[in-house]
């Protein structure tokens, strides 16, 4: 264990929005030489009204300015309340809590350069404001991760990679970091990697479209796919899954990132109304769930260079269904999962940006240009300074 250093609460919504994943941990360092010793794990989730608000943003027909103003502080409401319970239930007073990395939760991301007068158009959103974790709970938050880095002409994501580079980078073997959330990201490491040799970017949907056709195919009764069942039930169709591979965003060079926007629900719902008339219900969820798998195994070919281990993370590395499908498109790798390496995959994003939040108060550039096709390297993150400690203990 390690016996010194700073207490840092990590906390994270993704797309699926199923609740505030909560990490405690204790970082000792940072950057490269950095060690961190996880305390506590929790996801509270968020109530069914909280959630069904959440979704009504992301959609322009529904998400009007006054919802997404408050439903700004209520989540931050929410945020605060998650960091304040797992400091709890890991017996620790929130007085003692160093700092919070928050990431919030994204309501709308726009990647692509657009052009208003003279000034591009890229942008990102997240919401759960930062300044109530920080008054609630009285300790110095960074949030906001992901702004600077489009300010400084990237796509704001993916920023887990520079986490991936700080823990799995390996003198011997290349590695690909894969996580699949509502969305599969994959961070390339190859061995003995610097940072600037870093590649990352958005394979596809991971969880979403599986996630969605349930919701649809069962009016809303079944949210996802427990334990891949339905999917171990059917067969893939191929003419299915090859439209889905014909998806544009499959064939973008990197970087790139992708979201509810391109896999969403209004993605989705057309799309298993057309092939539910033609295949069992349990065919269009094997198919999906086989998109996710070959999207991530046709990024690999086309956009990666050699890779001997493929290390899981995300939701879907519990989706035995799943994992299967991966493994057998990826026939010459070494298939790992977090956990083979000491870390809980569940509990991976959360932790990430506990570490984020530690670098940004050192000072320290966390961005990767190819991961997110920055500039350059930039300090993320906003400080909202709390009322428990000041920075000035933070060495720079």
């Amino acid at each position: 264990m390690i016996g010194t250093g700073k207490l840092v609460i990590g906390l994270m919504s993704g797309t699926s929005v199923d609740g505030i994943d909560a990490a405690l941990v204790r970082i000792d360092g940072s950057g490269l030489g950095m060690k961190v010793e996880t305390l506590g794990f929790a996801t509270y989730l968020f109530p069914p009204t909280i959630r069904q608000r959440i979704f009504e943003l992301f959609n322009p027909a529904t998400g009007s300015v006054d919802k997404v103003c408050e439903m700004n502080f209520v989540v931050g409401e929410a945020f605060a309340d998650a960091a304040l319970k797992i400091a709890s239930a890991c017996g620790v007073r929130i007085q003692d809590i160093d700092l919070i990395g928050s990431h919030g939760q994204t309501i709308y991301h726009i990647p692509k350069v657009g052009r208003e007068g003279p000034w591009a158009g890229r942008s990102t959103l997240q919401i759960g404001e930062p300044a109530v974790i920080a008054e609630r709970t009285g300790v110095t938050t960074v949030a906001d991760f992901r702004t600077r880095d489009i300010a400084a002409g990237g796509q704001g994501a993916p920023l887990v990679p520079y986490v991936d580079y700080l823990l799995f980078t390996h003198p011997e073997a290349s590695r690909a970091i894969q996580n699949i959330g509502g969305i599969g990201n994959v961070t390339y490491l190859p061995r003995n990697a610097g940072a600037l040799m870093v590649t990352a970017f958005d394979t596809g949907p991971g969880n979403m479209l599986i996630d969605g056709a349930m919701t649809v195919l069962t009016s809303g009764q079944m949210s996802f796919d427990k334990d891949g069942i339905w999917a171990s039930r059917g067969k893939a169709e191929p003419s299915m899954l090859s439209e889905l591979m014909g998806h544009p965003f499959i064939h973008l060079d990197p970087p790139k990132t992708t979201g509810r926007e391109d896999f969403g629900l209004q993605f989705c719902r057309p799309l298993v109304e057309k092939w539910r008339n033609r295949l069992s219900d349990y065919d269009v969820i094997t198919t999906v769930t086989a998109f996710t798998a070959e999207s991530i195994s046709f990024a690999y070919r086309r956009f990666l260079g050699a890779v001997d281990e493929v290390i899981l993370g995300g939701g879907g590395s519990n989706n035995p269904v799943l994992v299967e499908m991966i493994r057998e498109r990826l026939p010459d790798v070494r298939l790992l999962r977090h956990e083979d390496l000491g870390i809980s995959s569940d509990a991976k994003e959360a932790i990430a940006f506990a570490i984020l939040a530690n670098e940004a108060m050192r000072g320290n550039t966390m961005n990767l240009p190819g991961a997110t096709g920055a500039r350059k390297q930039v300090v993320l993150g906003k400080i909202l300074p709390g009322g428990n400690r000041s920075w000035s203990g933070w060495e720079q």
